[in-house]
């Protein structure tokens, strides 16, 4: 006899519990990562608006997005300095003292307060502290006096990140072009006028082996040919041929899934009227196939612009204070030059500075420019993926 409860029967309480746990145990994953990204997000947007955004119009730090970065000079005053030294290293004992032995209530008010006398002791130190760009300090006559205090430098942390935004911009739209050009020309053999064979299997298999291969590995290819090889050496050229095959495969596969959806009536009734294959393909098929080719390209762009380990060992500097199309005593020469980008210009700052007050709206502001920049180009794919549905519906 058949036991099994009938679908539409109404549902005990044992099997509602199961039911609302199974669903439980879906859904508090996916707001959990939903939740600590918008955290994450959330915190890099709130310290990075303080260097990105102004109190005056047009409220935005134009001087963040265009300057060349520089040099931050600073000078501390020595008495405030040490004071803020002294009560730090009274939290460090007190803290040390609470873990060989059970806090107390006092002990407990005592850290709490410190932490508000240290709070309050960094706030009159940033306060009190003078700071200068490089600009600013060579153009200083009467510089402070070291007797009275500490004198620190912090790298690329005054100026802007305006070269950075340029080189990226250079980059991205120069391995864009190339990879583009190439993955529609394999694209259009793969889908018109190979035939299936062991051969192409393996061809296609090969593509799709290389969409996963890291990125570093694509670094250190580039870096072996066209760097060593080649000779271009650490260049815009050499960026250029490493991104642009690191993102091939994706613009091949995509490509060729666009071409494939355009129906195949287009093909016959261009055929039918009397035009080649290669008209065919250039008036009736490619038009059709290019806003997919282009929305599911964008994502391989954005990909691009926010890979470090591929430009590292082949294009990008960690300081050229000038533009790429700057002093250029040849115009092949800008294609033979080094430039800044910003994933590895946000490596820089964030590894090999240290975090404080001083640098902190560098690291921060860089991080939010590269985010906006790299949301930008996924938000560009995703509108022009949900057009193409709509005018294929």
């Amino acid at each position: 006899m058949d036991t099994t409860p009938h679908p539409l029967a109404k549902k005990t309480t044992r099997r509602k519990f199961r039911e609302t746990l199974v669903r439980c145990c879906f859904r508090l994953p996916a707001y959990g990562i939903v939740l600590t990204a918008a955290l994450l997000l959330g915190h890099i947007v709130l310290k990075g608006s303080r260097a990105l955004l102004s109190p005056e119009a047009p409220f935005l730090n134009i001087s963040f997005l265009t300057g060349k970065p520089q040099t931050l000079h600073v000078f501390e005053p020595k008495d405030q300095a040490n004071q803020l030294e002294a009560l730090s290293a009274e939290r460090i004992r007190l803290r040390e003292a609470s873990i060989r032995q059970r806090p107390g209530v006092e002990t407990r008010r005592a850290l709490r307060q410190l932490d508000k006398e240290i709070r309050q002791a960094e706030r009159e130190l940033r306060a009190a502290s003078l700071t200068f760009s490089d600009a600013e300090f060579r153009a200083t006559g009467n510089k402070p006096s070291t007797q009275d205090f500490y004198y620190e430098t912090y790298a690329y942390c005054a100026g802007g990140i305006g070269p950075a935004i340029a080189g990226t911009a250079v980059l991205v739209a120069g391995a864009s072009a190339i990879a583009l050009f190439l993955g529609i020309l394999c694209a259009v053999f793969l889908s018109e006028y190979s035939r299936k064979s062991r051969t192409l299997f393996l061809v296609r298999l090969s593509i799709l082996k290389l969409a996963g291969v890291p990125s570093i590995v694509f670094g250190l290819f580039g870096f072996g040919l066209f760097v060593h090889f080649f000779g271009w050496g650490i260049s815009i050229l050499s960026g250029w041929w490493t991104l642009a095959f690191m993102i091939l495969p994706v613009i091949i596969v995509s490509s060729e899934s666009a071409l494939r959806a355009v129906p195949q009536s287009y093909r016959e009734g261009a055929l039918a009227l009397g035009a080649s294959k290669w008209t065919t393909i250039r008036t009736n098929v490619l038009p059709c196939a290019l806003p997919g080719i282009l929305a599911s390209s964008i994502m391989g762009t954005a990909r691009v612009a926010g890979e470090t380990a591929p430009i590292l060992f082949t294009a990008a500097f960690a300081l050229r204070d000038k533009y790429p199309w700057e002093d250029l005593s040849h115009w092949s020469d800008f294609f033979f030059q080094g430039v800044m980008a910003l994933p590895y210009h946000l490596y820089v700052v964030s590894q090999k500075l240290p975090q404080n007050d001083y640098t902190r709206d560098m690291q921060y502001g860089t991080a939010l420019v590269f985010l906006l920049l790299v949301g930008s180009f996924a938000l560009a794919s995703i509108l022009l993926r949900i057009k193409v549905r709509q005018d294929a519906d």
